[in-house]
């Protein structure tokens, strides 16, 4: 089974967002980047069928010369060989735009499964893996916390809400977009990380779309706006912890 991975890089969840000059995006010295969280439990899924079905995981990426970083991660994890489709920034790239480029990449390779993350953790649109499916004439189908092989194709387990389940088969060539969590992540040994240095990493280059960009565009980013307001409690010392403890349940929220 050939199984390709979408994989993104994004900052990490720790990293101090602030928007640059322009004020419609971030300004990227001084941020840390690191694989997407779904896309990470994607690749893990496609390593996992492969182990039990054969064949070859290809990892994919779009993005700036800093994002061959993760398609190391995936090589190093045990990804058989790597695509990176070379675009200046994505900030100017809307869902449709990286889809688009995402399938002139994926097409040529005829993969049985194309796997991307839920959504990133950038952006979060959740669109780029179902636009891709379209774009491919391909089956689909989302937020899967659990795949397996099956006679023609693979059953996968969809996520709903209220903690119910979906459990559907798709035939084969099909879109995945899964949510983390579906198993555990491996980590990257050292014996992988030595075989990464020497796996093949093609590189392409996607146009830049022009200045008026795609359907859909980020016009303006604010910072969230930060206030502090304090109460002070009197009475009671019982009547005040108890005051105290439903301020921090239902106001602050951290009970």
């Amino acid at each position: 089974m050939k199984v390709v991975v979408a994989v993104k890089q994004t900052p990490s969840p720790d990293s101090v967002l602030t928007p640059d000059e322009s004020a419609k995006w971030v300004q990227e010295e001084n941020l840390s980047f690191e694989m997407n969280e779904p896309d990470a439990y994607a690749l893990e899924a496609a390593l996992q069928l492969r182990e039990k079905q054969g064949g070859e995981v290809i990892a994919i990426t779009l993005g700036p010369e800093r994002a061959e970083k993760v398609l190391r991660e995936a090589l190093a994890k045990g990804a058989d060989r790597a695509i990176h489709a070379v675009c200046p920034s994505l900030d100017v790239l809307d869902p449709l735009q990286t889809a688009q480029a995402l399938a002139e990449v994926v097409r040529p390779e005829a993969p049985h499964l194309v796997l991307t993350g839920l959504q990133s953790g950038d952006l979060g649109f959740a669109q780029t893996g179902v636009i891709l499916a379209e774009l491919l004439s391909l089956p689909h189908a989302t937020i899967i916390v659990g795949v397996e092989p099956a006679p023609g194709g693979v059953r996968a387990k969809r996520e709903l809400e209220g903690g119910w389940y979906q459990f559907l088969e798709l035939p084969l060539p099909a879109v995945l977009t899964v949510q983390s969590g579906i198993s555990r992540l491996r980590y990257a040994t050292l014996m992988g990380i030595k075989k990464a240095r020497t796996k093949e990493i093609r590189r392409v280059h996607v146009a830049t779309p022009p200045p008026t960009g795609g359907p859909a565009a980020l016009v303006r980013l604010y910072p969230p706006d930060r206030s502090t307001h304090t109460q002070f409690l009197e009475g009671d010392p019982r009547e005040v912890a108890a005051s105290l403890v439903e301020r921090l349940r239902f106001e602050a929220r951290v009970l």
